[in-house]
């Protein structure tokens, strides 16, 4: 019989590539992850013999800004799933990009359900929104539902609203097999440094090796965020297409530990092998606009999957601030003025 086949647009990225590894591990699937030219593959080095050697894992270079190479990606894949990861994902970074982040985001996701609606008509469709298309959300609605109107605070969150609801008028229109997810804050080992958690993480590995001063510097530490584990994310993707998938439904995913953006820094630190380590607020690290409550409602997902997070907050941060000691280790000149 011959294996189903996977389709990742941004595979190269932390969730794509976590979950790769997890569909290696637990499914016999082959993979196809889409890529651009300068996309970087470090993300993909337990996933390097299996590329290699060609049998489980293929790469193909396409661009979401380009109709021609997504529709030849999907054409000859042909896959059974389609798992859309590939965004310009950083809140902060669209203020000062929003085209670009809208030309991604939303016609790129366009693009790529034209090409699946021609040539993978049958294909089961994970488009991945965000929990911030909820934004500036009133106390009145926590914990955050699946039908909490929209107040999105950033060009980000703009681009998220036209993905997420580009997914529902597909499912509807041409009657395809499309799922949305507004997944609420994850992070872990490969978590960018353009993300707050991420960042700190990687000051303090910096710290560690004396290669800045003993100083953490960080935006808004005020907003309040729900935190899950990429694994945990990952594992979820996974049972939203193979478990009783539902055409065209929108499930909000999120962990269950909830704290601000402050307190996530404080325990950084405290797992810190430096003691004295300093605190400074940086305005250009703060959006000018923040979505300060992402406390989610993930009772409907559960509902049909059963799906639960698995790992603890504290593990989550010790793996992040142990994937940043290695990176710092292994490449210090490379973060050293960035």
């Amino acid at each position: 019989m011959k294996k189903k086949v996977a389709f990742i647009t941004g595979i190269s990225g932390m969730v794509g590539s976590h979950l790769a590894e997890y569909l290696i591990k637990n499914t016999n699937f082959n993979i196809v992850g889409m890529i651009r030219k300068r996309s970087t593959l470090k993300n993909l080095a337990n996933l390097t013999k299996n590329i290699n050697e060609g049998n489980r894992v293929k790469l193909v270079y396409a661009d979401l800004k380009d109709s021609i190479s997504i529709n030849k990606a999907i054409k000859e894949t042909k896959p059974n799933y389609v798992y859309h990861l590939a965004a310009q994902s950083d809140p902060k970074t669209s203020f000062h990009i929003p085209l670009e982040t809208n030309e991604v985001n939303v016609k790129g996701t366009i693009r790529l359900l034209e090409a699946c609606k021609e040539f993978a008509s049958k294909s089961l469709i994970h488009i991945c929104s965000s929990s911030e298309v909820y934004g500036r959300v009133k106390k009145n609605f926590l914990p955050i539902k699946e039908n909490c109107p929209f107040h999105p605070a950033s060009p980000y969150a703009i681009s998220k609203v036209g993905t997420d609801l580009v997914g529902r008028h597909y499912s509807e229109a041409y009657n395809m097999n499309i799922m949305i997810t507004r997944m609420f804050t994850h992070t872990g080992p490969r978590r960018s440094d353009f993300f707050a958690e991420s960042s700190f993480a990687k000051q303090i590995a910096m710290i560690e090796n004396n290669l800045i001063k003993p100083i953490v510097y960080h935006g808004n530490l005020k907003s309040l965020r729900t935190i899950a584990d990429v694994r945990d994310a990952v594992r979820a993707y996974y049972l939203l297409l193979t478990k009783k998938p539902r055409k065209g439904e929108v499930y909000n995913i999120g962990g269950t530990y909830s704290c601000k953006v402050g307190d996530i820094l404080n325990y950084l630190i405290s797992i810190s092998r430096k003691k004295g380590i300093k605190k400074k607020f940086d305005k250009n690290r703060s959006r000018p606009l923040d979505a300060d409550l992402q406390i989610p409602s993930t009772k409907k997902f559960y509902n049909q999957t059963k799906w639960k997070p698995e790992y603890k907050f504290e593990t989550t941060m010790n793996d992040l601030m142990n994937y940043w000691r290695k990176e710092i280790k292994k490449n210090p000149d490379e973060y050293i003025n960035r």
